[in-house]
């Protein structure tokens, strides 16, 4: 019977849509992308070009319209943002953050970060360059990526997508986690959005919140952790849905 426990109710949400954050793209997601489908979901990664917030939601809306049914839908880091706006879309189910912003109305990443706790470790962000920043690559994997592998890390670092100054002052409209379920997956080891900022958007927004011992690059380093809460979410919304 073992092998029956992958397999996922038949009235169970059965779409999910992945949306990364700033300085990376849709390809870290690989391994929670081959888990999702191992386990029988259709998975879609939408490659946001985070130049502006409102580029970044009508992207992720053309990869909603293209889906077969409910979808859960996944955001990691300034990706939170993202599904925090498109996900007020019908056909989003639930949604889940992971190491994410999780913006109320009228916040941006830029009003959430502006004032950190003392302590805080701060991202080791350059200035910016033509309105986009990029995280310095010497320290790119002890702040975004520490539980990666050094090579995939090294990757990550030289690969890194340049993150719109106007992507970060892009502001929430309305919030999908008011009027849909959302889960959440507070890294305890971040050292880009520190734990108790995590913790504190996942209460407000009243998300059914995981911790786990992980950086910000968790969606990369423990896919299986990522994909096992989207997997729950994917399971609990059916039962709330029918």
């Amino acid at each position: 019977m073992s092998h029956m426990s992958q397999e996922r109710p038949a009235d169970s949400v059965k779409n999910v849509v992945l949306v990364h954050g700033g300085f990376v793209d849709g390809s870290g997601w690989e391994g929670v992308y081959k888990t999702l489908k191992k386990d029988g979901y259709t998975v879609s990664v939408v490659q946001n070009p985070t130049v502006s917030l409102a580029d970044d939601v009508a992207v992720t809306r053309r990869a909603l319209a293209a889906q077969n049914g409910p979808v859960i839908l996944v955001g990691h880091s300034y990706g939170g943002v993202v599904v925090t706006e498109a996900g007020n879309d019908p056909k989003v189910a639930g949604l889940v953050y992971v190491a994410a912003f999780a913006p109320d109305k009228g916040e941006s990443v830029a009003t959430l970060i502006k004032n950190p706790q003392p302590g805080a470790p701060v991202p080791p962000i350059n200035p910016p360059q033509d309105g986009y920043l990029f995280l310095d690559k010497t320290k790119f994997q002890a702040s975004f990526a520490a539980d990666v592998n050094s090579e995939v890390a090294a990757f990550m670092a030289d690969s890194q997508v340049p993150w719109g100054v106007e992507a970060l002052g892009g502001v929430v409209s309305q919030p999908a986690w008011k009027t849909k379920p959302s889960w959440y997956l507070v890294t305890t080891e971040d050292k880009m959005i520190p734990p108790d900022a995590q913790r504190t958007m996942s209460r407000r927004a009243g998300s059914t919140v995981v911790e786990v011992k992980g950086s910000h690059a968790v969606y990369v380093s423990q896919p299986q952790v990522v994909a096992s809460l989207i997997e729950k979410a994917a399971k609990s919304v059916a039962l709330v849905t029918h």
